[in-house]
């Protein structure tokens, strides 16, 4: 299993994308501004009682949203950059366990609306690769991405 280890690689990453009958403005307005991700994040719909905090600038750029809840853990994120085709996000988990990850909106105008691609990149520590023999990243956050461009779509298209 040690060997299996070493050959795992050190960093990951987990992306997803959707085609949004919407401009880039409308889907950056639902994903600058935290508030907005209970219309639309499958990370607020996992945790009845998740408790949610608000800091820092309002939207874009300063914005910090922290959360605590028992099925999603402790956590928070930071905007760095917002702009019509790009939003970066700091991503700090706290429990169940430590991790910091970077989280990527890449917003292309496309056929009269939106590709909107949803990436998570981050580094590979011992335990993420132990996990890895059991279960695929990808597939557990892929899904969760999916569902959650889904409903960032639903939203953007005025359907929520």
């Amino acid at each position: 299993m040690t060997t299996d280890l070493k050959t795992r690689p050190d960093t990951f990453r987990v992306e997803r994308s959707i085609q949004i009958a919407a401009a880039p403005e409308t889907v950056l307005a639902l994903i600058e501004d935290f508030r907005n991700w209970t219309r639309w994040s499958p990370y607020e719909k996992m945790d009845a009682d998740l408790k949610r905090s608000y800091s820092g600038a309002s939207a874009g750029v300063g914005a910090v949203y922290g959360w605590e809840g028992k099925k999603t853990g402790v956590g928070r994120m930071a905007i760095t950059r917002a702009d019509p085709s790009q939003v970066l996000i700091d991503l700090d988990f706290v429990k169940p366990m430590k991790a910091n990850n970077k989280a990527v909106f890449t917003l292309e105008p496309q056929g009269g609306g939106t590709k909107v691609t949803w990436a998570m990149t981050g580094a590979n520590t011992f335990m993420s690769k132990v996990m890895g023999l059991f279960f695929s990243m990808d597939r557990l956050l892929g899904g969760q991405f999916e569902n959650g461009l889904a409903d960032l779509k639903t939203a953007a298209e005025g359907r929520a």
